[in-house]
């Protein structure tokens, strides 16, 4: 009976035990960020979990929350802002809890941007943007549809040609005389290749395969940086979507030029304004990526209205509500500073919706109506610092809108040779 009674026991204490570690882990995983910033040579702020330790995937890299500065000098330069490293979050030094991104920044300063520029986009590979039927005089048929094609695909290859340019496509499938042809596309950075049948439109009069391809865009937005190191920027805080799909546009290559404004919509509720313009030859360059967290590129030379020197950038522990400036452009002043407010800050979010920005200042009211298309970029600036940009306006109030941390601009900056 004894017995019987100490293995109730036993195995009830193992598992309250088990129990315990259970919760403590979830506990941990919740309350240690995915994400650290910290500033090269200092300590990481805020994390002082008993028990818990950093453990980084470097060589000879092991810390609890120093950074080893000799090993982070052999791998980076003034060029570059920022350091990522990867590392592992462990109990008593052995028990795995989370990985986490550690992200070690140069104390760098950047020249402010406001100006808006141009960017024309040409896409890696086409995107499927639509897919139609056809109409035959055997009726309407689909054959994209029917191959296996979905919109959002993109189209690398015909026949085992490469392809990037959307005449192209529409030229190799009218050639086909309605015989099967190779298509291979990019679906969630996964190659398929699919057998598809063009048939006779008695419309078009033409082989057709019933799909909507793009192959570039254009737009205007607002830089956000400038690097006096090398001429890089970041710009707009979001990247460049495709209109119908709404996904990212895949880069092989596009050009930046400057932009001369002609108008303004003011933005109201339920109706977002837009800085009007067209392309000039000013400030020309290339992109160099376009990523989620804006786009980025090369400038031949400083623009003209850069206002003031290199500004040092703040990380998001160093954010606070309250007042702020943005820089942007009327078209006529050229760059300047307007008043607005930080109301909302999200430090979790790796997104680029990472704290909310209320315009304040009645000038730019006046102007604008608030936040408009063509800001998105705009830099923010909180007591003499980079902290951000503006990337998107509220549909519901133009006098509000979102900003993304500096950080994550330059956490996602193409790794570049420009000298």
């Amino acid at each position: 009976m004894k017995k019987h009674n100490i293995r109730i026991f036993g195995r009830n204490a193992l598992l309250t035990l088990l129990l315990v570690f259970s919760l403590a882990a979830v506990i941990y995983n919740c309350s240690i960020p995915d994400i650290i910033s910290v500033y090269k040579g200092d300590e990481i702020s805020g994390f002082s979990l008993p028990f818990v330790s950093l453990v980084y995937r470097e060589p000879s890299v092991f810390a609890s929350t120093q950074i080893n500065t000799d090993v982070l000098n052999n791998n980076s330069n003034l060029k570059e802002c920022v350091l990522s490293c990867e590392a592992q979050a462990v109990a008593f030094g052995i028990i795995p809890i989370k990985s986490v991104e550690v992200n070690v920044f140069n104390r760098v300063s950047l020249y402010p941007g406001g100006m808006t520029f141009g960017v024309k986009l040409y896409t890696d590979g086409v995107m499927l943007v639509g897919i139609s039927d056809i109409v035959t005089d055997n009726g309407n048929v689909c054959p994209a549809y029917e191959a296996g094609l979905r919109i959002k695909d993109i189209i690398t290859k015909i026949n085992g040609i490469s392809v990037t340019t959307a005449d192209k496509i529409i030229e190799l499938i009218g050639k086909s005389e309605g015989e099967p042809i190779q298509i291979t596309v990019r679906r969630a950075d996964t190659e398929h290749t699919f057998t598809l049948e063009p048939v006779y439109s008695s419309e078009d009069t033409g082989y057709k395969a019933g799909i909507w391809i793009r192959d570039s865009a254009a737009g205007i937005g607002t830089v956000t940086y400038i690097n006096p190191a090398d001429n890089t920027f970041g710009g707009l805080g979001h990247g460049i979507t495709d209109v119908d799909t709404g996904e990212l546009m895949p880069l092989l290559h596009g050009s930046v030029s400057g932009v001369s404004l002609s108008g303004i919509i003011k933005g109201k509720e339920g109706s977002p304004g837009e800085l009007m313009g067209y392309f000039t030859t000013a400030n020309s360059g290339a992109l160099l990526g376009n990523t989620k967290s804006g786009v980025y590129g090369f400038l031949t030379e400083l623009p003209d209205n850069i206002v003031g020197n290199p500004l040092p950038i703040a990380i998001k522990n160093e954010i606070t509500e309250g007042a702020a400036v943005i820089y942007s452009t009327d078209g006529k002043d050229g760059v300047t500073t307007y008043d607005v407010m930080i109301t909302g800050i999200n430090k979790n979010d790796s997104d680029y919706k990472n704290f909310i920005v209320e315009v304040v200042d009645p000038d730019l009211i006046e102007l604008t109506g608030g936040i408009v298309q063509g800001m998105s970029g705009s830099p923010v600036i909180q007591n003499g610092r980079i902290i951000g940009a503006i990337t998107h306006v509220m549909i519901n109030d133009p006098k509000k809108g979102f900003g993304i941390f500096i950080e994550n601009m330059l956490r996602n900056m193409p790794k570049t040779t420009v000298k």
